[in-house]
């Protein structure tokens, strides 16, 4: 098992196209785009090399196939969120699953963050369906922000994401989780501040 398990496993339970997906973004998110080839994946994968190829005839389909997978799974994670009724407490609950994941991340960065950026450097396609993925989130964030406060939210959710990566970022160089569980209480707190009069919560005006 890898140490990123935690993060991918969940998504290689079914068949064999399903552990080439899984393991393709475990080792692209350990160890890059470039460092990773289709007969690493097989292995990973515990499936025959020359079976690959029925499945993805490049390692870009492969490529475009995680992020779909990625996708996926933050759609999942943010449908899950919007089940919370305080949208205060949904971005709280987002920022936490950051340190849920603050073991891992202190190895190898933020799996959304890392991945986007490894797929940001290959051709203009693929890089523009990886923004995809951050921008969707971003996106959300925004619209909870929304309900919170009359500043620009666009600008609030741009700054929680970077704040998340940064503490991502500085968590990885210092190989310390701790870093990471310390940026998502400051942003807890951040936005407890957002949250102080929330509009959603005036009733209507007279």
């Amino acid at each position: 098992m890898s140490d990123s398990d935690g993060v991918f496993a969940g998504f290689g339970r079914g068949g064999k196209r399903d552990r080439l997906v899984a393991s393709a973004a475990d080792l692209l998110y350990r160890n890059g785009v470039a460092a990773t080839t289709l007969a690493d994946v097989a292995r990973a994968a515990q499936v025959r090399p020359g079976n690959v190829y029925y499945y993805f005839k490049t390692k870009d389909d492969l490529v475009r196939a995680v992020i779909g997978m990625q996708a996926g799974q933050a759609g999942a994670m943010l449908a899950t969120l919007e089940t919370l009724p305080d949208p205060a407490e949904r971005l709280k609950a987002l920022v936490r699953r950051w340190d849920q994941m603050r073991d891992v991340i202190a190895r190898h960065g933020c799996p959304f963050g890392t991945l986007a950026a490894e797929f940001g450097r290959l051709d203009d396609d693929l890089a523009a369906e990886a923004d995809g993925l951050i921008r969707g989130i971003v996106e959300w964030v925004e619209r909870q922000v929304r309900h919170l406060t009359s500043r620009d939210a666009r600008e609030l959710a741009i700054m929680l994401f970077a704040a998340v990566q940064g503490g991502a970022a500085l968590s990885r160089a210092m190989r310390d989780p701790g870093v990471m569980s310390g940026q998502v209480r400051h942003l807890e707190r951040w936005i407890d501040t957002l949250a102080v009069t929330p509009p959603w919560s005036r009733g209507p005006e007279v």
